[in-house]
This record gives structure tokens, C-alpha cells and sequence, in this order.
């Protein structure tokens, strides 16, 4: 078997030590001037992150390619018909970087209530803290999550010690889901005019893209704040700028974005009530190993012809 593997997945070699020693792999792929065709030429198994596109184009070109493994939960970056079309088996790992993800989005959630960004400039400055607004208080708040799934359970059980009223948007959760962390289960418009803090985990689909957009920013009170971990299109970025230009909302706190990577002149970076990270949330030591192994496995064992439980297979709508 000839594998190759995207060199945003670290540690490499713990994914290339789990692989059997006959295959042959290499590890880099590049994307731009024609680099990932070409990358993907004669190879039988690509793993990749939602760095690396596998369009149709790719999934086509790809004439040898069996198996396409995505680290991680989203899989927006896969053409799934195209894979279907062309028999081509795809696995990915749900859930198992949820935990770190929602760490994250609360870290964001707290940097951007307790104005961190402006905090640091106040020192770069060699002022001090009188010139520093006052932030807000994550506890005794009001927290709205779009996106009940697996991070967003976890996003409801970490604020379990802030002791915040939880409210959640997601029309595919059962209500039960919710009651376990104490969270209401209601539309999409109140829980945005509840929340001081929305934090959005909703998968990327056709139906979320741009779900977040001008008319849910004007819903939202003028002082909250949102945080986005799950995937930028799922947030109108024009409509988030014009907002906080206009100061519709509080601030923000942002991992992922529309155009990746979030180029340096982003009229995002302008803005001290914004908190930026380059799509980091999911990247813990720990819920990297448990997904490399946990993807190994399951490439291991689709090629053995052996059972791989139906949450790793991803299939078309």
C-alpha cells in the first residue's frame, strides 16, 4: 500500500509508526500550482486535515486512491458524492477532539470577556491598569450554544461551574440531550437574544453555512459576545465585521474563519474586542494521539476487511 500523509498531522510518526512496516509512506502534501494532484498520483490511502481540500478534481485524479482518512470530525473539506462515485471508503474520528475543542471555546470565551487582548496592549504601551476597561463576568451570565453535538454537550458541561443559565439551538438534538447539563433547548433568534455569550459548534452543512449572519447579529444584544470553534462559513464574516464596526456586539473570539489561513491584513486583526487563534482548538497532545490512533485503526482495519463502527464511516447525504 502507498500512503501519504498531510504534514499538519503531529506527531507524525506516531501515525506512521501505527501503520504496517511494508507500506510505503511518505509524509507532506502541498496544495497550491497543481502540488496536490500530484501529491495524490498512484497513492492508495491520504490522510489528511480540513487543510487539504479533497474536491471532486483531487477525488477524480486520485485514479489508485481506496481509502481517504480525515482526522478529526468535520469532513466539509470532502467531496463525499465524488468519493461514492468512485468507491473510494471515508473515515474520519467524531468526537474524539470534542473535549479539547470545547476547552477552547471556552478559553475564548473567557479572553474575550475579560478583554485579554487589550490587557496585553495596556502593558506593550507601558500603561497600567487604569487604562483598562472593565471586562465582563463569564458566571452568573447567560450562555447560548449553537450546535448541540458532541462539543457542544461538552461546552454545556465545562460552564456547569460558572453557574450560568444554558441555552441551546439545534433542531436535530432531542430536548433529553440538554436536561442532563441543565441546558433549554430552544429556537435559534431566542437563544441569540438570551445570550451574553453565544458560542458556536454547529457542523458546517449547506443548511448552516452563513446561519449566523446580519439579521442574527441585530438579535443579539449589543454587549454579547460570540465565540466560533466550528467552522468559519458558518459565521457571515462581512455581517461580524459590519457588526462590530457598528458595535452590534461586544466583541468576539474567533479560531476559525472563511478564508484559511486568516490572511495577516484581515480587517479581523484591527479590532481589540476580537481574540484570534489559527484554528487551534483541537490541537491538545492529548486528543491528538486519541485520534491518530483511533484513525490508524480504523484504516487498518478497513483494509483487512474488518468491521469499523458506522460513526468513523462518512457518507454522502
Amino acid at each position: 500500500m502507498r500512503a501519504i500523509v498531510d504534514q499538519d498531522i503531529t506527531p507524525s510518526d506516531r501515525l506512521t509508526d501505527a501503520l504496517p512496516s511494508s507500506w510505503d509512506i511518505s509524509v507532506g502534501i502541498e496544495k497550491g500550482d497543481g502540488a496536490l494532484l500530484e501529491a495524490v498520483e498512484g497513492v492508495e490511502v491520504v490522510f489528511v486535515t480540513s487543510r487539504i481540500p479533497m474536491t471532486r478534481e483531487v477525488i477524480e485524479h486520485a485514479e489508485d486512491l481506496e481509502i481517504i482518512a480525515k482526522l478529526g470530525t468535520g469532513i466539509d473539506s470532502v467531496d463525499l458524492e465524488a468519493a461514492a462515485d468512485h468507491g473510494i471508503t471515508v473515515t474520519h474520528t467524531p468526537g474524539h477532539n470534542a473535549l479539547s475543542v470545547a476547552e477552547h471555546a471556552l478559553c475564548l470565551a473567557l479572553a474575550s470577556a475579560r478583554r485579554l487582548p487589550t490587557a496585553r496592549s495596556i502593558i506593550e504601551r507601558g500603561e497600567w491598569r487604569d487604562e483598562y476597561p472593565l471586562g465582563t463576568r463569564l458566571s452568573q451570565s447567560t450562555v447560548g450554544i449553537v450546535g448541540f453535538g458532541d462539543v457542544g454537550k461538552r461546552v454545556a458541561s465545562l460552564l456547569s461551574g460558572f453557574n450560568v443559565e444554558l441555552y441551546a439551538s439545534d433542531p436535530y438534538v432531542p430536548s433529553i440531550d440538554a436536561d442532563f447539563s441543565g441546558t433549554e433547548l430552544t429556537s435559534l433568534d431566542e437563544t441569540l437574544a438570551a445570550s451574553d455569550v453565544v458560542i458556536v459548534t454547529a457542523e458546517l452543512t449547506e443548511e448552516t453555512t452563513g446561519l449566523v449572519g446580519a439579521a442574527e447579529f441585530e438579535t443579539m444584544k449589543d454587549d454579547a459576545i460570540l465565540v466560533n470553534t466550528a467552522r468559519g462559513p458558518v459565521v457571515d464574516e462581512t455581517a461580524l465585521l459590519d457588526a462590530l464596526e457598528s458595535d452590534a456586539i461586544g466583541g468576539a473570539g474567533l479560531d476559525v474563519y472563511e478564508t484559511e489561513p486568516l490572511p495577516s491584513d484581515s480587517s479581523l486583526l484591527d479590532f481589540e474586542n476580537v481574540v484570534t487563534t489559527p484554528h487551534v482548538a483541537a490541537m491538545t497532545r492529548a486528543s491528538r494521539e486519541d485520534t491518530i490512533d483511533q484513525l490508524t485503526a480504523n484504516v487498518r482495519n478497513i483494509v483487512a476487511g474488518d468491521r469499523v463502527a458506522d460513526r468513523y464511516i462518512a457518507t454522502s447525504p
